[in-house]
């Protein structure tokens, strides 16, 4: 099998749209000082393959004044529920064999990408801060009309209990057990359940987290939050049964077992901390923090779960990125197995995927690919000009198999 790496600008729709060198500096670099080095347009985030072999990206085409039919006075279904004004990146798909770039230009802002496995090859967003966003690529396909093509909602708590979308009350409003309730915090990871056709998300960088689950079919949302030790959501996957796998910044990996819960999944206390019986934590590995040896140091950012056993170590087996290890910790019979990259040093993976490419030539037809995923590769070795790499991983099921 014979790889190669192309490269290719990224353009944008709009000739006023903003760079990213036009962003204000938090701090000066202590090596490159107020220099702007990163100037990109397009400030493409997330790429992610279809059935058709197509590139999705999350991408910018303009500046972030949303159209109108976004906006209030708008006829689009999601706009008379939640209309919005802006949206700071939106989505674009590129065909490798042919060059072809096509802009999709959304009313909610775009981050990370996920396909789900439904008729309409739905594609879910996250980064939409109030709102999670989708678009079925199949009328989009059919119809180049991507207005027509793409849907929006808000987050909103069945909390009166009738498993309807009801009037609700704001995020910062006490919660009226006669109304709905509408939540801040929006989806950092987005995975659809291919259990039940249900779509999570992470609610990450903050305390404690949570991970919530949208209904497309009533667009009601359920929320869960972490209960001690763990806190602390990052990047987060699902696996074939529904159960959610997520990086933790209390040094653990988290796992989500919906199917867990006892108590009533909406009504005027399932607010968050009502499911604590559905969280089980795996401490990462690594050493502890002082005087706490519950606590890993490893500061995991995202886990995948290979649901399609690419890798060789079992189908839905979660592996999280190693980021203090170098490499990635896959969760094996409730044992971390890490895998160790030695190149370059201090290599930082923020995301992978796996590949069968010979369903019949056992290990040698499948593996994993982990990217180097950081942003500063010019501080490791090889320097200034350096740029990112992955790596294929594949397992023989012994040492000795050829």
């Amino acid at each position: 099998m014979r790889n190669t790496a192309t490269t290719f600008h990224a353009p944008v729709r709009d000739a006023n749209t903003p760079t990213t060198k036009e962003d204000p500096l938090a701090a000066p670099s202590p090596y490159w000082g107020d220099e702007a080095i990163w100037d990109s347009k397009a400030n493409a985030h997330n790429p992610m393959l279809d059935h058709k072999g197509r590139v999705w990206y999350t991408a910018r085409i303009r500046a972030a004044a949303n159209p109108s039919f976004c906006k209030k006075s708008s006829t689009h279904p999601s706009a008379k529920l939640f209309p919005t004004e802006r949206a700071s990146r939106h989505l674009a798909v590129y065909v490798p064999n042919t060059k072809q770039y096509t802009f999709v230009d959304t009313c909610f802002s775009t981050h990370h990408l996920q396909f789900a496995e439904d008729a309409d090859h739905t594609l879910w967003t996250s980064g939409g801060g109030e709102v999670v966003g989708w678009l079925n690529t199949k009328k989009f396909d059919e119809t180049g009309d991507a207005a027509a093509s793409q849907g929006w909602a808000p987050l909103v708590l069945d909390t009166n209990g009738n498993g309807k979308l009801d009037q609700w009350t704001e995020p910062d409003q006490p919660v009226d057990p006669k109304l709905d309730a509408r939540i801040a915090g929006g989806f950092y990871a987005v995975m659809p359940n291919p259990a039940d056709g249900s779509v999570w998300g992470s609610v990450a960088f903050r305390y404690p987290g949570a991970i919530v689950r949208f209904d497309p079919r009533t667009q009601l949302t359920e929320m869960y939050s972490v209960p001690l030790p763990g806190y602390g959501v990052r990047g987060a996957d699902i696996d074939r049964s529904g159960v959610v796998w997520v990086s933790l910044g209390s040094g653990h990996l988290g796992e989500f077992d919906r199917r867990k819960c006892k108590a009533p999944l909406n009504g005027a206390k399932a607010t968050g901390a009502h499911c604590p019986e559905g969280w089980r934590f795996h401490r990462l590995p690594g050493p502890s923090f002082a005087g706490d040896n519950d606590l890993s140091v490893e500061s995991s950012y995202y886990t995948w779960v290979d649901q399609h056993n690419t890798l060789g170590l079992g189908a839905n087996t979660p592996i999280a990125t190693g980021n203090l290890f170098d490499g990635v910790h896959a969760l094996v019979d409730r044992k971390f197995v890490t895998l160790r990259i030695p190149y370059p040093l201090g290599f930082y993976t923020k995301g992978f995927e796996g590949r069968v490419d010979d369903a019949k030539a056992g290990w040698k037809g499948r593996g994993l690919w982990v990217p180097s995923g950081d942003r500063t590769p010019w501080h490791k070795e090889g320097g200034k000009g350096t740029k990112p790499l992955v790596v294929h991983i594949q397992m023989r099921s012994n040492p000795l198999e050829k």
